[in-house]
């Protein structure tokens, strides 16, 4: 393996999530409902049934466009994908190839040691997710209701060069999706779908491979990293043996653990890409991308900067705490609150100690108020004063009864220190500041 490199290009298609399909008014509200009874003329592809576009999903596609740093196209055509599948009703599907919504983009992701590549982003476009396959046993039938949702999909270009790249890229667009609103990015119920374009070429190598395989529908962060592994070990292997690789399509097993051959690989040309008639083309200007990225909120990586310098807060502390947006703002709820308390002079504490409590007790955020929250944190820590020639017999006392570990402590073993203020808190039996006991334990051993 060490003589080869993978090379491997994602596509992402994430489900839109508003209100009406793409290109009708029927509900998109199609999980769980009975089979195709979220249909119409129009997702159903009935002759003489002209479709209409969704101006809610565009903006939503321009805003994951904007997130990615992308340039928003001024002129965008819709397009017409020309394949025969039973879940294409209309046997097209409306899509973007030539004249996509958003262009040339780039995020920044992190791999396993830690060091940050650039990931560039081919395009960003509008399309419609197809209906769905349900196989039984002897037949296959057919259910229309998620036909026409909106999708847009992300294409990078071939950038990435191990499967644990590839999963962070795709956890951070789920992260984004979801902070932007313009999807839940479920991947169980296939809100989010993973096709990665895997290659290998001799390390050193500068042109791309003459083939690629495409791994289809991938549903889970852990079946796309294991179907890359077994990938590219399958690639190393049969070249190793002289053999030559076809491009082709590939799909997952996850029971064996496999990847297995689907149909040879189309190229766009297959296709048949044409401007649909029906839809007219897509004109943006800059006042409405304005007027777009004046709605999209604080975006992770900003807020992630933003925590860690206005709170101090650590590294790890702070991925946990903006990992997810509703828990960010929840954090910041409590923060606002507490900082009120200080402006009175009350009694207030300390942000790491709120941040603490969040990620060790884990709070159900949507049953507890952060008032409520914090109430319970300032009584917890609620600590009563004692007399300070009281506290120091105390210590002299556990001072005498563990010279061991003052002498440990001396020697340079700092962590002792905890130890012996246990000993104080035990002998105290009273509820006070630790910092205080610490202060005065390091004083009098010294």
């Amino acid at each position: 393996m060490n003589k080869y490199e993978p090379v491997i290009g994602l596509e992402i298609h994430v489900e839109l999530k508003t209100k009406s399909k793409m290109f009708c008014r029927c509900s998109t509200d199609y999980f769980g409902k009975k089979p195709n009874t979220q249909t119409c003329p129009i997702c159903l592809g009935l002759p003489g049934a002209l479709p209409y576009a969704n101006k809610a999903a565009i903006e939503d596609c321009i805003k994951i466009g904007l997130a990615l740093n992308c340039t928003v196209s001024e002129l965008s055509l819709f397009e017409r994908k020309n394949y025969f599948y039973p879940d294409l009703p209309k046997g097209y599907q409306i899509s973007q190839y030539r004249w996509p919504l958003c262009v040339k983009g780039w995020v920044e992701i992190k791999d396993e040691n830690n060091n940050k590549t650039k990931i560039r982003i081919n395009r960003v476009h509008q399309e419609e997710d197809t209906g769905k396959l349900v196989h039984l046993e002897n037949e296959t039938l057919v259910d229309y209701n998620r036909s026409s949702v909106p999708l847009a999909e992300i294409v990078t270009e071939p950038d990435f060069r191990s499967s644990s790249q590839v999963k962070n890229y795709s956890q951070k667009l789920q992260q984004i999706f979801r902070y932007l609103e313009v999807s839940d990015a479920d991947m169980e119920r296939g809100d989010m779908r993973l096709e990665a374009n895997v290659s290998v070429r001799p390390i050193g190598q500068k042109e791309l491979p003459n083939y690629r395989v495409e791994l289809k529908n991938i549903n889970s962060f852990r079946f796309i990293t294991d179907a890359i592994e077994y990938e590219i070990k399958r690639q190393v292997d049969a070249l190793e043996k002289g053999e030559e690789l076809a491009q082709e399509t590939r799909g997952w097993n996850e029971l064996k653990s496999i990847t297995f051959s689907q149909r040879k690989k189309e190229e766009a040309h297959d296709y048949r890409y044409f401007p649909d008639p029906d839809l007219p083309q897509i004109e943006i200007n800059e006042s409405e991308i304005k007027a777009i990225k004046a709605k999209m909120p604080e975006l992770p990586d900003i807020k992630f900067e933003r925590f860690k310098k206005e709170y101090g807060l650590s590294d790890y502390d702070t991925e946990i705490l903006t990992r997810e947006k509703s828990m960010a703002e929840y954090f910041e709820e409590i923060i606002q609150i507490n900082q009120e308390l200080k402006n009175r002079n009350e009694k207030f504490v300390e942000t790491k100690v709120i941040a603490n409590w969040i990620i060790n007790k884990k709070p159900d955020i949507n049953q507890v108020l952060p008032a409520e929250l914090l109430k319970t944190i300032l009584s917890a820590t609620q600590t009563v004063g004692i007399d300070e020639k009281e506290l120091e017999k105390i210590i002299k006392k556990v001072l005498d009864e563990n010279q061991k570990a003052v002498e440990d402590y001396k020697s340079g073993k700092e962590n002792v220190i905890m130890f012996l203020i246990g000993q104080v808190m035990r002998n105290v039996k009273m509820k006070i500041d630790i910092q205080i006991v610490k202060k005065a334990l390091i004083e009098n051993i010294k």
